[in-house]
């Protein structure tokens, strides 16, 4: 029987967040997938069918930055969600250019408010 719960995908390598992130994530009835960097990101996108993004930019192999041109390259319309340590204005402006539909820091946004503009993003 196949699940009708709304998938989403973090990509974070800090796995005190990670954790965090899945945890009320999935308490909110959504299906959640894990991972630390972007590296086996077409393979899983093309065995499952994800709602939403949740992305750092600082991640071993493959980073943020290069998620959000991948997903552009292969024309993959999900919406990214960039949750980072990266506060300059130039970062935002290349992710957004790049795809990401929101952009927050990390030591601003408690995790909370990120589930919340999950749910705001996934009822679009």
């Amino acid at each position: 029987m196949e699940s009708n719960k709304k998938k989403i995908l973090v990509l974070e390598d800090e796995k005190a967040l990670s954790r965090a992130l899945e945890l009320k994530l999935t308490h909110e009835g959504f299906e959640v997938k894990t991972g630390i960097n972007g590296d086996d990101l077409l393979s899983v996108l093309s065995k499952d069918k994800y709602s939403l993004i949740i992305c750092d930019l600082l991640m071993p192999k493959t980073d943020g930055f290069q998620v959000l041109q991948l997903l552009k390259d292969n024309n993959m319309k999900i919406p990214v969600i960039v949750l980072t340590n990266l506060s300059q204005a130039e970062d935002e402006r290349k992710v957004r250019e790049l795809g990401a539909v929101e952009y927050f820091v990390k030591s601003d946004i408690p995790i909370s408010e990120v589930v919340e503009k999950v749910k705001v993003r996934i009822a679009k």
